[in-house]
C-alpha cells in the first residue's frame, strides 16, 4: 500500500509528463486544422522558358485588367538627329525596362495574357521613342504600359 506521502511524490513527478502529454496532443489536433489547403490561383503564373533563364508570364484576366496593361508593335520610323537614311525600328520608350545589370529588354506578348521578355540593343533615346539596334521583329506586338509589373511578376519582386 502506499502511503500519502508516495502518493504525493508520484502525484508531484506525473505533472510534467501529464503537461507533455497535453502539450504534444495540443499540437496534433492544431496541425490537423493548419493541413495545407487547395492553392488558389493567383493573378500570374510564371513558366521557365526551356533553355533559358527566362521566364513565360501568363495573367487572369482580371490582373491584366487591373494592370491596365497596354501593347503596340515594333515599327519602322523615320527617324534621326542626323537624318538617318531609310526607316529604324522603334518601341516606345514606355516599353523598355533595365534589370540589375542594365540590360534592356521589352515584353513580347505572342498570344492573349502571355508575356515573355525579348532583350534589346538600344542605339538611342529620342524623345519618348527607343530607337533600336537589336531587338524584336517589326510587327511583334510588345508592352507599351505596364512592363515593370510583369517584370516584377516575372522575378517574384513583390
Amino acid at each position: 500500500m502506499l502511503t500519502s506521502r508516495m502518493e504525493d511524490r508520484l502525484l508531484r513527478m506525473s505533472w510534467p509528463l501529464l503537461v507533455v502529454a497535453l502539450g504534444s496532443f495540443l499540437l496534433l489536433a492544431c496541425s490537423a486544422d493548419a493541413a495545407p489547403k487547395a492553392a488558389k490561383p493567383g493573378p500570374s503564373k510564371v513558366e521557365t522558358v526551356q533553355g533559358t533563364k527566362l521566364g513565360k508570364v501568363t495573367l487572369v484576366e482580371s490582373a491584366a485588367k487591373r494592370l491596365n496593361l497596354q501593347t503596340t508593335v515594333v515599327r519602322l520610323e523615320a527617324v534621326g538627329p542626323r537624318g538617318e537614311p531609310g526607316p529604324r525600328k522603334v518601341v516606345p520608350y514606355s516599353a523598355v525596362i533595365y534589370d540589375l545589370v542594365g540590360a534592356a529588354w521589352v515584353y513580347t506578348n505572342p498570344e492573349p495574357l502571355v508575356f515573355l521578355r525579348a532583350s534589346i540593343t538600344i542605339d538611342y533615346i529620342q524623345g519618348q521613342t527607343a530607337v533600336l539596334l537589336e531587338g524584336p521583329n517589326v510587327g511583334t506586338q510588345v508592352v507599351a504600359v505596364g512592363a515593370a509589373e510583369l517584370y516584377g511578376a516575372e522575378t517574384g519582386v513583390k
